[in-house]
């Protein structure tokens, strides 16, 4: 059973999958706030483009890489975005980013993860947005997080995926802010490292 994360909630990851993990795939799902229209008829909605990136850092709290729509995969090859969903249409994750965690850099402590709306609606305009992680051998949901705290932000610094005693543990961060991408984010970013 996955964990409903709350925000500043940490699990180890282990331990929420039963056991050791090679690759975990971070899902971002949403949907388009319908608007207007008489009892439902007539709604109309807008595409929002809402993106997931993952920053990667060293101990030094430095940034190593990005994984994002720009960039489908991080130098070393450890983690892939599967691609860009500009419209939130279709069900389940509209966007996934895999992480390879047995190939990683050593040198990497963090990856951070935020997704940002590139068109620049704030969140009021999605409903049912969230975030899982999930085991990517196996299918199984390790943890969610539910973004759909509607507002004016158009950015949120999702969760951290970090290294600690040897282990992976996650950290649900879940802090809205303003930004089209996730280079708007680093100042806000750094203080959760």
């Amino acid at each position: 059973m996955a964990v409903n994360l709350q925000k500043g909630q940490k699990i180890s990851l282990e331990k929420e999958a039963g056991g050791a993990l090679s690759r975990v795939t971070m899902g971002l799902g949403w949907d388009v706030a319908k608007k207007g229209g008489f009892f439902g008829f007539g709604a109309k909605s807008e595409a929002v483009d809402l993106d997931a990136s993952v920053v990667m850092f060293d101990d030094a709290n430095r940034p190593v890489d990005v994984v994002w729509f720009r960039q489908l995969k991080s130098k070393d090859g450890s983690i892939t975005h599967t691609g860009d969903n500009r419209t939130g249409a279709g069900e389940g994750d509209d966007e996934q980013i895999i992480v390879d965690l047995r190939t990683v850099p050593v040198d990497v402590k963090a990856l951070v993860f935020t997704v940002n709306s590139f068109t620049g609606q704030n969140f009021s305009t999605v409903q049912n947005a969230f975030c899982r992680l999930f085991d990517t051998n196996s299918g199984k949901e390790i943890a969610r997080y539910d973004l759909s705290v509607q507002g004016s932000h158009t950015a949120q610094i999702m969760a951290k995926l970090y290294r600690h005693n040897g282990e992976w543990k996650m950290h649900a961060i879940g802090d809205n802010a303003t930004g089209r991408t996730f280079d708007d984010l680093m100042p806000l970013i750094v203080p959760h490292l």
